[in-house]
């Protein structure tokens, strides 16, 4: 066999499979309740609106330019759409200030590759979205802790320069964050934007999840803060990441980037070298969909996924042993569990997929430095309420077990 590794790029070393799209597989299997993919469920999704939308597409002229090349900014309608919803939550711009992307990945991929050299620092929270680390990873980047209200400035950048580069961005989800389901108030949000001025560094903003609140007061998105501060969009560092994956369907990957003009520019530019533009027709055909259904659409999924995070808080207070606790997010997909001290998530794992059939994700692959051992991720997207309620009995008959064992 020929050896490679000595061909590859040094980048290559930090590229590594993701835990969660191999635990994935899982769901294939019928025996096992799995709480472990952050998916939407597809029962939810609206296909007979996407039906008619592709159909409406080939029934006219449109049916052409689906299937041509197209601009690499992203289809124009659809943008002008985002402009309108972005200005209902405080963020005024214009269709040029919004580039389509291939999933949200693809615009984590494409900051990565715009801010980072090798041995920069980025700032991410301990946990955070594993997808957005294998993303910077590739740029040979090295993570610092982001917190808000403990840390100087100069504690910062000087930590960045021992290691031989710069603090370049802030990545967060401040919305019902992947994994941990917690969501950053305003005051976090604002000290956030004082440490990027004093750092001049950027911030990437995934909102991800941001359309899935299902109680407590909307917090304005970060970047709305910035506009509000400095008076446009022209004028902040606040890069804006959504996607259409968790409100109408992952598999048309299709995502969207709002910022400055400057930051849209090289990001096309990104996009011209890549792959020229994201799918003609997908792009077409979420326009058609999210026009005419999107509302009520997001108020379908979040009526069914409120249900299930109140039936796996209830869960977890029933079957849970003393010494576990677990966050209560106000939406999202996720509750993050932090368990007794001495039992090892990825360990605890191999064992409820071998005695109990329960499914999860480990919390340690959302720690930038592979921390966080006690920990774990439940999903409660994809499982029904009785689904829910016997797979939590099943796995706090396990914790319970498991930390008995580890007391004696």
């Amino acid at each position: 066999m020929l050896n490679w590794d000595h061909i590859f790029a040094t980048r290559s070393s930090r590229m590594r499979a993701s835990e969660i799209r191999e635990l994935l597989k899982l769901l294939d299997r019928p025996d096992i309740i799995s709480f472990a993919g952050g998916i939407p469920d597809p029962a939810l999704f609206p296909d007979e609106e996407f039906k008619a939308a592709y159909a409406d597409i080939f029934g006219g002229e449109q049916g052409k330019a689906a299937l041509q090349y197209s601009v690499s900014e992203g289809y124009k309608p659809l943008r002008e759409w985002l402009q309108c919803e972005m200005a209902k939550i405080g963020v005024p711009c214009s269709a040029d200030n919004i580039f389509i992307t291939s999933g949200s990945q693809q615009a984590l991929d494409y900051l990565g590759k715009l801010f980072l050299s090798p041995r920069d620092t980025a700032l991410v929270n301990w946990p955070t979205y594993l997808g957005a680390l294998q993303a910077f990873n590739a740029y040979e980047p090295n993570y610092d802790q982001l917190t808000l209200g403990n840390r100087t400035p100069e504690s910062y950048r000087t930590a960045a320069e021992k290691l031989g580069g710069a603090v370049k961005f802030a990545y967060l989800s401040a919305d019902f964050a992947n994994p941990t389901g917690e969501t950053v108030d305003r005051a976090g949000r604002e000290r956030l934007l004082k440490l990027a001025e004093e750092l001049d560094i950027a911030i990437i903003e995934d909102a991800a999840y941001q359309s899935l609140r299902y109680d407590g007061e909307p917090v304005p998105p970060i970047l709305a803060l910035e506009i509000a501060e400095k008076g446009s969009i022209e004028e902040t560092r606040t890069i804006y990441c959504g996607s259409f994956s968790k409100t109408l369907a992952p598999g048309l990957r299709v995502g969207f980037v709002v910022a400055a003009t400057p930051v849209i520019r090289k990001l096309v530019l990104m996009k011209q070298a890549a792959d020229l533009h994201s799918s003609s027709i997908n792009q077409i055909a979420i326009a058609h969909v999210a026009e005419r259904h999107f509302d009520a659409q997001v108020a379908k999924i979040r009526k069914a996924y409120s249900a299930r995070r109140n039936a796996m808080l209830a869960a977890l207070e029933r079957y849970m042993p003393a010494g576990t606790v677990w966050t209560r997010p106000e939406g999202g997909m996720f509750i993050w569990v932090t368990l007794p001290e001495g039992i090892d998530g990825a360990e605890l794992l191999a064992r409820s997929v071998e005695t109990e059939k329960v499914a999860f994700v480990p919390g340690q692959a959302f720690f930038a430095d592979r921390s966080g051992a006690n920990t774990l991720r439940l999903s409660f997207s994809c499982a029904n309420e009785q689904m829910i309620d016997e797979g939590i009995k099943r796995l706090g008959r396990l914790v319970g077990g498991v930390g008995a064992m580890a007391a004696a």
